[in-house]
């Protein structure tokens, strides 16, 4: 297991690209043949990747998390955005189409990931965050997570929100993810900006066309950085940094929270007269 520690926004501003890629970007976690997991300390997110050919079980790093088994003490939300694939949470199946969504609750001790066909290997991406209490193991179908969109074209944001793990549907301890799909035409996302000091986030950046790139803005509003994202990498983004995006075509990124509360509202908006 990869460890990934916090950064000090005033450390972040003397950073070069170098360095910003190394502390904010993962971007090999589907690289190997088995389950790569990142744990930040930031709120102790754990992410995690894989598109496993033959069966994979996740297993927990007794001397990162002191724990038997990953979940003993997490919970864990999955999306697959790769071809037809399965987890199985101790002993239940469940079918993951692509774009299906999984809750993995508090104390799920066996975790098996598998594809449907080795040629077209599911691509599961998870996000685990500490847990106090158990919810059910609960299958989230691509149809069931409700669409929401916004923006407009006449600036190039038009998008659509789905959310996966939130209060409203499918309830957790403390994580929350969604899905955002950009329209054809459209780049931008989550501009103007904000920032929520009680939450970090994760964004993985996926279907992004062959030689198209996404610029993810990160820093604080006076002293903004960017990195160039390509497909199935992801951002760390800190509690004291913007999040913000904008791709040389459309794109589509899951977005996961962890911290002191659920509240999608609960932003620092930024008015774009005070971005450097």
């Amino acid at each position: 297991m990869e460890v990934r520690y916090s950064v000090h926004p005033e450390h972040a501003k003397g950073m070069d690209t170098d360095a910003l890629r190394s502390h904010f970007l993962i971007g090999d976690l589907f690289a190997g043949p088995g389950a790569k997991l990142v744990y930040s300390f930031y709120d102790r997110l754990i992410v995690g990747g894989a598109c496993p050919k033959t069966p994979v079980a996740l297993e927990a790093d007794p001397s990162v998390i002191g724990a038997d088994f990953l979940l003993q003490r997490r919970e864990m939300g999955v999306i697959n955005i790769g071809g037809p694939g399965s987890v199985t949470v101790d002993g239940t199946k469940y079918t993951m189409a692509r774009r299906d969504g999984l809750y993995v609750g508090l104390g799920s001790r066996d975790v098996v990931l598998d594809s449907d066909d080795a040629a077209d290997p599911a691509c599961f991406y998870m996000l685990s965050a500490p847990a106090h209490r158990e919810f059910p193991v609960t299958h989230i179908s691509f149809a069931d997570a409700e669409p929401v969109t916004l923006g407009e074209d006449v600036n190039s944001n038009k998008r659509t929100i789905r959310k996966y793990i939130h209060p409203d549907g499918v309830k957790s301890c403390q994580l929350v993810m969604g899905m955002t799909t950009l329209e054809p035409g459209s780049i931008w996302n989550t501009m103007p900006p904000h920032s929520h000091r009680r939450r970090m986030e994760a964004y993985i950046y996926f279907d992004i066309a062959p030689g198209q790139v996404v610029f993810h803005f990160m820093g604080q509003a006076d002293e903004t950085r960017h990195l160039v994202v390509r497909e199935k990498q992801v951002v760390l983004s800190p509690s004291w940094s913007i999040h913000a995006g904008a791709g040389t075509g459309d794109y589509t990124f899951i977005w996961g929270m962890a911290g002191e509360n659920q509240a999608f509202t609960d932003m620092d908006h930024i008015d774009m007269a005070d971005l450097k």
